[in-house]
């Protein structure tokens, strides 16, 4: 009798220790299994995967891209502004075993290298590239994260600097600069208006110049158009020249 209990207890040990030996990783993730606190070289999964009880410790990792808010940080630019700036960070973990080992916690250091960097870098552009220049700036925001990330096995794809944040008093400034820019650009239209005008009008007065009868008869749709315009009476002088034309073609 003592022995069947025996028999039975060691089958059900054996049960949940193969039990407990199989694992299910997912399409998108990697196991990285120690076994004996030495690193397997290679990453287990996706699927069915054995971890010996006692003897292997794992650890999985997702291979997914994540998106990483950088909380807004404080920064001086260049030309000595003071804005505060954020952005979103799009990486993935290349190598499973690197990310586990080589580094404590990969997200907790890639965040905090992406604060870092973003300091650095911004603080190294004035405050006119900060706002006009942005897709270098993050360009180049993606290189150096990506240079430093890579000994930790992570891909950083790309960084996105969202939000930049000017004091009161320099949105007031950047306001009036505008206003006076676009008021500039109104003047200069106005007078390339009136260049083309008199252009225009030099041109005609060459035409009349040429033929009289031209300014003759532009002579008669002024008299018209004021007339139509004023109830009052309104007195012309007629040059003798204006009747001429008329002269000779009777005479003719």
């Amino acid at each position: 009798m003592f022995g069947l209990d025996l028999a039975a207890t060691i089958v059900v040990i054996v049960v949940l220790l193969v039990v407990s030996a199989i694992k299910i990783v997912k399409e998108y993730e990697r196991a990285v299994v120690f076994r004996l606190g030495r690193l397997l070289p290679q990453a287990k999964g996706p699927g069915l995967i054995i971890i010996i009880p006692m003897v292997d410790k794992w650890e999985k990792v997702s291979l997914r891209i994540v998106a990483m808010d950088v909380p807004p940080q404080d920064i001086i630019t260049r030309d000595n502004v003071s804005v505060q700036v954020n952005a979103v960070l799009y990486f993935r973990v290349v190598d499973p075993n690197k990310a586990i080992t080589e580094v404590d916690d990969y997200l907790y250091a890639t965040s905090q290298l992406a604060q870092t960097t973003l300091r650095s870098i911004l603080g190294m552009n004035e405050l006119d590239h900060l706002l006009s220049e942005r897709e270098r700036i993050n360009e180049e925001l993606q290189d150096v994260l990506d240079r430093q990330t890579d000994p930790w096995g992570i891909k950083v794809s790309s960084v996105e600097v969202k939000h930049v944040d000017l004091p009161q008093e320099m949105q007031r400034a950047m306001a009036k600069q505008a206003e006076a820019e676009r008021e500039r650009r109104a003047k200069v239209i106005n007078a390339e208006g009136e260049f083309q005008a008199a252009a225009k009008m030099v041109e005609a007065a060459k035409l009349m110049e040429q033929h009289t009868i031209a300014l003759q008869l532009r002579y008669l749709q002024t008299l018209r158009e004021v007339a139509a315009e004023n109830n009052s009476t309104t007195l012309f002088p007629i040059p003798i020249d204006l009747l001429d034309a008329f002269k000779k073609k009777a005479e003719s």
